[in-house]
């Protein structure tokens, strides 16, 4: 049985002022939500989220991590310093990273290795384009980019997938049940072919407008091990419904 898993991404939100929010959802959530939660929010937060959050139910993840170790690459953070700042996950490959910074499967694939490298659990993010879907060929890309983002080894222990429809995000529009239930059961079939038993364990969240309104509804598909959710975890009270709907 795969334990469903909120995850927010809070992007480029967020000041030292928006802890206020993590201790009220800390205080929401209780000892034993009956799910797992993830808050990641910029880097700059990243430590102080971590203190507060020690002992408490809640994880806190990074947005992004450099491939590297260490080095001469300025603006960067790598996955070792983010453990090093109380992280346990880390999201790469999430479509602004690909859009906005032209990111391709290949450095997903290298982020990922790293994650894994510092201990943390990479959250991989795949994803159709609306152009794509339109064209009937959302299957293919969603599995050529799982092929090539995700590496050898991959375990439920340090992986988790996120599927999101790129015109989905942030529009406030959302495939339809049976399009979504379609897509993460594709995305199974092939998990279990590649990893086997492991295959079966990995969990696959929803990502791309999953808000109070339709969390419930989505969260029950088959397949859907939780939501990568982005605006609405901005706010204690908005994120503390979609964590009532993945606890089912």
């Amino acid at each position: 049985m795969r334990r469903k898993l909120a995850a927010g991404n809070w992007k480029m939100n967020g000041l030292t002022g928006s802890i206020v929010e993590l201790e009220a959802l800390i205080e929401g959530v209780g000892t034993d939500p009956d799910c797992d939660v993830l808050i990641c929010p910029p880097s700059t937060l990243i430590t102080r989220f971590a203190d507060r959050a020690s002992g408490s139910a809640i994880t806190i993840g990074g947005q992004d991590c450099h491939a590297g170790a260490a080095g001469a690459h300025t603006g960067d953070i790598s996955a070792e310093m983010l453990k090093d700042a109380g992280a346990t996950h880390v999201i790469v490959g999430h479509s602004e990273r690909r859009s906005d910074h032209g990111e391709d499967d290949a450095t997903v694939n290298a982020k990922t290795r790293a994650a894994w490298r510092a201990g943390l659990t990479a959250i991989v993010c795949i994803g159709e384009s609306e152009a794509e879907r339109d064209a009937g060929q959302t299957l293919a890309i969603v599995g050529e980019q799982l092929t090539s983002s995700l590496p050898d080894g991959a375990a439920a222990g340090n992986t988790v997938i996120a599927y999101e429809p790129l015109w989905a995000i942030g529009t406030g529009r959302t495939p339809s049940g049976e399009d979504i239930a379609t897509v993460h059961q594709a995305i199974r079939e092939m998990l279990e072919k590649r990893f086997g038993g492991e295959g079966s364990s990995i969990r696959i969240l929803y990502g791309g407008s999953m808000n109070p309104g339709n969390a419930a509804e989505i969260m029950a598909i088959e397949n859907v091990d939780g939501g990568l959710v982005g605006g609405a975890s901005l706010k204690a009270a908005d994120f503390l419904q979609v964590i009532e709907a993945a606890r089912g």
